[in-house]
C-alpha cells in the first residue's frame, strides 16, 4: 500500500491522468483524415511592361571642361625704347577694336637708323660712279701709253741697229732700252688698274646691299615701335605704363579673341567610342577610307556636331558649337579623351540680363551628338541581361529574346 499523504505518493497520482490524455490523442490522431492534395499551377511574376515602338534617334555623350579663348595674342617687344603712349583703354577687361594702336615705343633711335642707312647708300653709289668714271679715264690714258710703247719700241730697235754698227754709243742704246721698259711699266700698270676696277665697284655694290639690308631692318624696326591690335580682343592683362623703358622680349600684354571661343569638354573613351561606331554606320566604306586619310575633316564627315550649355541658377543658357579637334592624348587618371568644341561670337549672342557671353574659365556641359538614326528600337539599359532582353509573348508569358545593341 502506498502512503498517499507521503510525497512519492502525492507524484504518483499525475500519472493516471497523463496515460488516460496520451491514450486519447492517439485515438484522435489515428481517427483524423489526411489533408487533401491539389496539382500546383504556374507561378506568377508582378513585372513592369514597355510597348516598343521604332522610332528616330540621335546618338549623344555629354562632357565637361572650361572655357578659353580661341585665340591668345602675346604682346611681345620687338624693339627695345621707352614707352611714349598707351591707349587709355588698354586695361584688363576692356574690349578693343582690330587694328587699334594700343602701345608706341619712342621711333627717334630707327629713325635715325634709317637716315645712316640712306647716306651709306648714297655713299657706296657715288664710289661706284667714281670707280666708272676712273675706269673710263683709265681706258683712255693706256691707249695713249700703248701708242707710246710702240713709239718706245721702234725708236730702241733703231738705236739698237745703229749701236751694233757703231753709229751711235752704247751707253745711248741702254738709255733707250730704259725708257722703253719704263714705259712698258706704265702700260703694265693702267692694265692692272682696269682689271681691278670691275672687283672694286663689285664691293661697293655688296657694301651698297649691306646698306640697303640695314635700312630694311630699320624701317622694319620703326614700324615695330607700333603695336596695334590684330583682331577684335578683350584685354587679359597689361604689364607695361607710359615712360617705361622695355627691352626685346619684353611681355606687354595678353589680349583674347572675341570672334570664338574653345571648350576641351572630356568625354569618356567608352563613351566617345561607342558614339563613333554608331556615327560611322551611317557611311560608306569609302568614307571611311577618306576620314582614315584625312583625320582635321573627320568631325564633318561624321556629322558630329553639338550644344555648349550652362545652368545659371534655374536658367539654362546654350550656344551652338561646332567639334573642331579631338585631343592627342588619353587622361590617365579619368581615361577620357578631350573633344576641342569651337563657339562663334560668343560676345554678340549676349543678352544683359539674359544671356551672358561665354567668357573664358566658365566651366560648361557639352552634348556631341552624331547624324540621327531612323527606324531604331530603344529600351532602357535595365532590361538588358547581357546580349539578350525579356520579352512579354502573345499569351502573356515571359520570355528571353536575343539582340544586338547600339549602346549611345
Amino acid at each position: 500500500m502506498v502512503d498517499l499523504k507521503t510525497g512519492v505518493g502525492r507524484k504518483l497520482l499525475i500519472v493516471p491522468p497523463l496515460l488516460v490524455g496520451g491514450l486519447i490523442l492517439g485515438l484522435v490522431i489515428a481517427s483524423k483524415k489526411p489533408p487533401l492534395q491539389k496539382a500546383g499551377g504556374e507561378r506568377q511574376t508582378l513585372v513592369r511592361v514597355i510597348t516598343i515602338e521604332k522610332m528616330t534617334v540621335v546618338p549623344r555623350v555629354l562632357g565637361y571642361g572650361s572655357v578659353k579663348p580661341g585665340r591668345v595674342w602675346n604682346a611681345v617687344a620687338q624693339v627695345a625704347g621707352r614707352v611714349e603712349y598707351v591707349h587709355p583703354d588698354f586695361k584688363k577687361g576692356a574690349i578693343i577694336k582690330a587694328g587699334t594702336e594700343i602701345i608706341r615705343i619712342s621711333p627717334k633711335d630707327y629713325q635715325i637708323a634709317i637716315r645712316q642707312a640712306q647716306a651709306n647708300i648714297r655713299s657706296a653709289q657715288a664710289k661706284i660712279s667714281e670707280l666708272k668714271v676712273a675706269h673710263a679715264n683709265t681706258k683712255a690714258s693706256l691707249a695713249i701709253e700703248q701708242k707710246t710703247l710702240r713709239i718706245n719700241e721702234r725708236e730702241y730697235q733703231r738705236k739698237r741697229n745703229l749701236a751694233s754698227r757703231g753709229a751711235v754709243s752704247k751707253s745711248s742704246r741702254d738709255q733707250e732700252e730704259r725708257l722703253l721698259l719704263a714705259q712698258r711699266k706704265r702700260v703694265q700698270d693702267l692694265q692692272s688698274a682696269l682689271r681691278l676696277t670691275p672687283t672694286q665697284i663689285t664691293a661697293q655694290k655688296e657694301n651698297k646691299a649691306v646698306s640697303q639690308a640695314q635700312l630694311e631692318i630699320a624701317e622694319l624696326n620703326l614700324k615695330r615701335t607700333r603695336v596695334a591690335l590684330p583682331f577684335d580682343a578683350r584685354i587679359a592683362q597689361t604689364n607695361v605704363e607710359r615712360t617705361q623703358f622695355v627691352g626685346v622680349g619684353k611681355l606687354l600684354g595678353i589680349a583674347d579673341s572675341m570672334k570664338s571661343a574653345e571648350v576641351d569638354a572630356q568625354i569618356p573613351v567608352a563613351k566617345m567610342r561607342a558614339l563613333l561606331h554608331v556615327a560611322s554606320e551611317t557611311l560608306t566604306s569609302k568614307k571611311r577610307e577618306v576620314i582614315a586619310q584625312s583625320v582635321p575633316t573627320f568631325a564633318s564627315k561624321y556629322g558630329l556636331h553639338g550644344i555648349v550649355r550652362m545652368r545659371l541658377g534655374g536658367q539654362l543658357v546654350e550656344w551652338p558649337g561646332k567639334v573642331v579637334r579631338i585631343s592627342d592624348t588619353v587622361d590617365p587618371k579619368t581615361r577620357s579623351i578631350g573633344a576641342i568644341i569651337a563657339v562663334k561670337n560668343p560676345y554678340r549672342q549676349a543678352i544683359p540680363g539674359l544671356r551672358p557671353p561665354l567668357i573664358k574659365g566658365m566651366f560648361v556641359e557639352f552634348e556631341m551628338r552624331a547624324r540621327s538614326l531612323g527606324d531604331q528600337i530603344v529600351i532602357p539599359r535595365s532590361s538588358l541581361r547581357k546580349d539578350r532582353v525579356l520579352v512579354v509573348t502573345k499569351d502573356s508569358r515571359l520570355a528571353f529574346r536575343k539582340v544586338t545593341t547600339k549602346l549611345v
